[in-house]
């Protein structure tokens, strides 16, 4: 019988959750692990071509050990990820992310495979990454889309925000995490709609 692996220091249990959608499915979230990294990698050789230049803003990026490890191997502080799994085939199905671009923002990302689209799993991820950030002392969301992104639009939309367009088609945003509510069990969590 195979050991499981230790789980990394400060591992925050508190954000392993199940999550029900919008359209009645199910999908189990958590904190990412070193562990996901052959998943990540099949996923990511996998993804359909508009995922991947959603995701990257271009071509598939070249997947090596070190991408991800990269990608799998976060502090949980200043780098935060969380992966969403299809309870029925373990398969990862989303995995939504930020990287502190200094102590007060970071810039953040969020990729969900087509089938799982339109049930609120994107909004459902920002959300628990954004008590995550506030908690963590991470006051604003960055980044670079595609301007035509419709999606990432509609999440900036309810987060109150908009992009704007520097060039080639690519727009920036930032966002302040701010707009909370009391959530059951006390947390904050920002009051973005669903997607």
């Amino acid at each position: 019988m195979q050991q499981a692996a230790p789980l990394p220091p400060g591992y925050p249990w508190r954000f392993q959750r199940t999550v029900t959608l919008d359209d009645g499915r199910m999908v189990l979230v958590r904190p990412i692990l070193p562990s996901d990294a052959p998943g990540l990698g099949e996923a990511i050789n996998a993804a359909d071509a508009d995922t991947i230049r959603r995701r990257f803003l271009g071509g598939r990026p070249q997947v090596t050990p070190e991408l991800l490890a990269h990608l799998t191997t976060v502090d949980y502080v200043t780098r935060f990820a969380l992966v969403a799994i299809d309870p029925a085939t373990g398969r990862g199905v989303a995995i939504a992310r930020y990287e502190s671009a200094d102590q007060e923002a970071a810039e953040v990302a969020i990729a969900v495979s087509p089938a799982w689209r339109h049930a609120a799993l994107a909004s459902a991820l920002l959300r628990m990454l954004a008590e995550a950030a506030r908690e963590r002392g991470i006051r604003e969301f960055t980044g670079s889309y595609f301007a035509d992104n419709r999606p990432v639009a509609a999440l900036l939309r309810e987060l109150g925000g908009a992009g704007q367009v520097i060039a080639h088609g690519i727009a920036e945003f930032s966002v302040a995490l701010a707009g909370h509510a009391t959530a059951a069990d006390g947390s904050t969590q920002p009051t973005p709609g669903r997607t």
